[in-house]
């Protein structure tokens, strides 16, 4: 939990750190203007982008219930945003899983990719398949109720 905020709190004390400096020395605009970059990259960083993680097991469960997708990520993963993003409001029609939050995850991410926890994993029908395009995603999704 501390890792998946740490980044986000690094960019936006940093950035206003900055700022204050750019201000003081005459330049609020510029100051601003850096301030406001900075707040929107650690809101990018942040995990209030992606969907609500839940664990392996029960993302397991419910893929298997109601067939959607299961995609394991990590906090800062920049595939990760940029399917999240592409997916829009799909994305909400998948279950999401961080792998720095559960271990089981990331085993499961491991043993998918040869040891190695690249992300995002997409598990769709009981396979992996690594970093595959929002589109090829988007197809594999169940109908919307």
């Amino acid at each position: 939990m501390r890792r998946a905020r740490l980044l986000p709190a690094v960019f936006l004390l940093g950035g206003a750190a900055a700022a204050a400096g750019l201000a003081l020395r005459g330049s609020p605009g510029s100051g601003a203007a850096f301030l406001l970059v900075l707040v929107l990259v650690a809101g990018v960083n942040s995990p209030l982008v992606l969907p609500r993680s839940i664990g392996a097991a029960a993302a397991r469960r419910r893929s298997a219930a109601d067939g959607r997708p299961i995609v394991f990520r990590r906090p800062g993963c920049t595939y990760c945003l940029r399917l999240r993003i592409r997916l829009g409001r799909d994305a909400h029609r998948m279950h999401w899983v961080n792998i720095w939050r559960d271990p089981d995850g990331a085993t499961t991410v491991r043993e998918a990719n040869d040891g190695n926890e690249t992300v995002p994993t997409v598990v769709v029908a009981g396979r992996p398949h690594t970093n595959p395009g929002p589109e090829w995603v988007r197809e594999r999704l169940p109908p919307a109720p």
